[in-house]
This record gives structure tokens, C-alpha cells and sequence, in this order.
């Protein structure tokens, strides 16, 4: 317990705040240390939350399915932040509304409903957890405003920056990412890439005009025309 103890405080300093007793009590009975290979699947869409996650390494993907199959990607967990999903549901003992699969090897540790229910309880510990809720709703807020109002290949240009020259990620990851199909995102692609902005590769994709994409990305100056324009 002390190590996952020293592990949590630095990436969750209001931990610290919490009354030593309770700390020690929740974490030794209420808590259970995981470490979970890439693509575990934490929790499903619809499901109740069995508890709530407190990342020490690695990442999580959240992602919202629809009746069809297709799925949509909310936001990411890395260490030292909280899952929006895992938090409502168990604030509004609701059932969990996406579905969160570890993309990474992961080591986390989740506390039982009662024992986040009791660290809660305590005003520095739920001021934390209500701001980060804040900060995750203002993202999600702002990937709806891109779904609904953004063409395809602007928000496709958007994913491609901020990840170095060469993106090692498949078509059908970035097809998940924007809640799309596959094959638009390959017939995107192959036109960014005739455009002269890419280079395309197995589950590589070197970027060779990150200005071309960035402006595409923010005003869509110069973007593609056709069907692909739709969301």
C-alpha cells in the first residue's frame, strides 16, 4: 500500500489532503491495484460502474458506440487525470454511457464505489474531481461542436498534427478517432497524400506539409471537395 501510496500522490496531489486514516483505509480495503496488456476492455458502454479508475501508467480510451457499430471516440485517460463516464455514473448511480479500453499496457489502480464515495465526502478531494470534470466537459463540448459543424477532413487534418513527423497509427484507428468508417479515411488520406501534404505507409503516415494540414485543420482553406466533405 505505501508504494501505491507514493506512486498516486505526485500524479494526484489532492490525495494528500484527504485525513490520513481514511487514505490508509480506503487504499488497504476499498481499492485494488490492476495492470492490464493493451486493449483490455475496463469497463463497457451501458454497464454499471464496478469503480473508479486512478491511472499510475499507460492510457485509456474512451469511446461512445452507436446502434450500428460505429464508435466514436470522447477522450483519453492518462495518468493523473479522471474518466468523465466513470465519475458521472457513479455520482448519478447511473449506468456508464461509453466504453473504456486500456490502449496501452496500463497499471491503475480502482477504488470501489464506496470507497470513492467516501474520499468524496471530503471537500479537497471532490473540488478535484468536479474541476477536472469542468476541464474534460469543456473538450467534449468542443468535439461537439467539431462533429456537428466540422467537415470530415478538417477534423482528419487535425488528427494527423501534434504527433511528430511520422504517425505510426492505422487507418481504422483514426477512422475509431473520429467516429467514422474506414474507407473514408483511406480515401481521404490518398488525397491528402496526391496533394503532396503526406506520404502513406503500412500503418504509417509521414507528414510532409504541416502547414497545408493545419490550415485545412482551422478554417478549412484549400480542403477537399466531393462527397468525403461530409461528417
Amino acid at each position: 500500500m505505501a508504494d501505491t501510496l507514493a506512486q498516486l500522490l505526485p500524479l494526484y496531489p489532492a490525495i494528500a489532503a484527504l485525513p490520513e486514516a481514511l487514505r490508509q483505509e480506503v487504499l488497504s480495503n476499498q481499492a485494488q491495484r490492476v495492470a492490464v496488456p493493451a486493449g483490455t476492455v475496463l469497463f463497457e458502454q451501458a454497464s454499471p460502474c464496478m469503480g473508479f479508475p486512478l491511472l499510475l501508467s499507460g492510457e485509456v480510451r474512451v469511446a461512445r458506440a452507436s446502434s450500428g457499430g460505429r464508435s466514436l471516440e470522447l477522450y483519453r485517460v492518462l495518468p493523473g487525470e479522471l474518466c468523465v463516464a466513470s465519475t458521472a455514473s457513479l455520482f448519478g448511480q447511473s449506468l456508464l454511457t461509453a466504453q473504456g479500453q486500456a490502449s496501452a499496457a496500463t497499471e491503475l489502480v480502482v477504488l470501489s464505489p464506496a470507497g470513492f464515495e467516501r474520499w468524496s465526502a471530503e471537500a479537497a478531494f471532490r473540488h478535484f474531481v468536479f474541476g477536472t470534470f469542468a476541464d474534460r466537459m469543456t473538450d467534449l463540448m468542443a468535439l461537439t461542436e467539431a462533429v456537428a459543424f466540422q467537415r470530415l477532413d478538417q477534423r482528419l487534418a487535425g488528427c494527423l498534427l501534434g504527433h511528430g513527423k511520422v504517425l505510426h497509427r492505422s487507418h481504422q484507428a483514426l477512422a475509431d478517432e473520429l467516429g467514422t468508417v474506414r474507407e473514408i479515411v483511406t480515401r481521404l488520406l490518398k488525397r491528402f497524400e496526391r496533394a503532396g501534404w503526406l506520404q502513406l505507409g503500412r500503418e504509417q503516415i509521414e507528414v510532409l506539409d504541416a502547414a497545408a494540414l493545419r490550415q485545412l485543420a482551422s478554417d478549412g482553406a484549400g480542403g477537399i471537395t466531393g462527397p468525403d466533405r461530409a461528417v
